[in-house]
């Protein structure tokens, strides 16, 4: 059978971001408009849901029970969600639930004269149950268990793979934390066409910064540690630096850059704009609001929404 609209041009963007793309790559993509405004450096960032995709420590400190939703709007008519839940256990720990998917859109199936059989359609998605607890002063380690699903069509392939993270809040006048994360540790349960494939197993690192006198949160990322590179220095090319800006009680202003998107998205001579982002956050009593714009270059751009509620 043949593809009228190639699922190879649906998933460009994705293949450029993840480069050698697997089928659980999409796992590594932003999830948050909040992350994604700050370029994914969101490993030592406390007191949000969403920390369960990135660093599952860090939902050890939202204590109110909190609800967040997101949408996204991708290149052609590809789009995604999520939406993720958090609360706090008496003498347990805070327990986090989240669903993030992607769904690429609607194909058309022909045979080899080209004659339209019908439609099909291809997504991901990944179910996830979190707990994050104080381990010492200070200190907080959390776990996330999570299933994964794939589909193309008639087939499909599944996954289990787990998250371990912890978060240190260094104490001070100026707050500074420090994570680190291991994310999709697993295996496939169920391959497309007998093929296993790797989860795509990531180790990040980062801090989190308040200079002194300024209402700015500053972070540093680094991703990929345990990817193998042509040298030393060359293991922290992936990067992603970001920070938040507290405008006023209701205003948030947040940016962002990543270094291995911007390297991957070049072409030719030229990469544009590409790996920078940013966004903003607006609160209103127990509601926040947050938009997130990253920049593809020649490519495109990707805009986020999520809505928090505060319970």
């Amino acid at each position: 059978m043949r593809l009228t609209k190639s699922i190879f041009s649906a998933l460009l963007p994705f293949i450029l971001l993840a480069g050698e793309r697997t089928t659980y790559d999409f796992l590594r993509q932003d999830v948050s408009a909040r992350a994604s405004a700050m370029a994914g450096s969101f490993v030592s960032m406390h007191g949000d849901p969403t920390g369960i995709f990135y660093n599952p420590a860090t939902i050890g400190t939202a204590i109110a029970p909190q609800a967040l939703f997101g949408y996204t709007s991708h290149l052609l008519d590809i789009k995604s969600g999520f939406a993720v839940y958090s609360q706090e256990v008496e003498e347990i720990g805070v327990f986090g639930v989240g669903v993030n998917y992607i769904n690429y859109g609607t194909f058309d199936r022909v045979d080899d004269h080209l004659n339209k059989l019908g439609t099909f359609g291809a997504g991901d998605m990944a179910v996830s149950l979190s707990l994050a607890r104080v381990y010492e002063e200070n200190m907080y380690i959390g776990a996330t268990a999570k299933f994964v699903y794939s589909s193309i069509a008639d087939e499909h392939s599944s996954a289990i793979a787990g998250d371990v993270g912890l978060l240190y809040l260094i104490p001070g006048n100026d707050p500074m934390s420090i994570g680190i994360s291991l994310l999709n540790i697993g295996t496939q349960l169920d391959p497309y066409m007998n093929t296993r494939e790797p989860l795509p197993f990531e180790i990040k690192i980062g801090g989190t910064i308040k200079p002194q006198h300024l209402p700015l949160q500053l972070n540093l990322n680094f991703h990929k540690l345990n990817e193998e590179r042509d040298s030393f220095i060359d293991r922290f090319s992936a990067f992603s630096v970001g920070g938040e800006f507290t405008l006023s009680k209701t205003l948030r202003f947040r940016f962002g850059y990543n270094n291995e998107r911007r390297k991957e998205l070049k072409i030719g001579t030229s990469a544009g704009m590409a790996g920078f982002s940013l966004g903003g956050g607006l609160v209103l009593n127990k509601l926040r609001l947050d938009y997130s714009f990253n920049s593809l270059g020649k490519i495109g751009s990707i805009s986020r929404i999520t809505l928090a509620l505060d319970m």
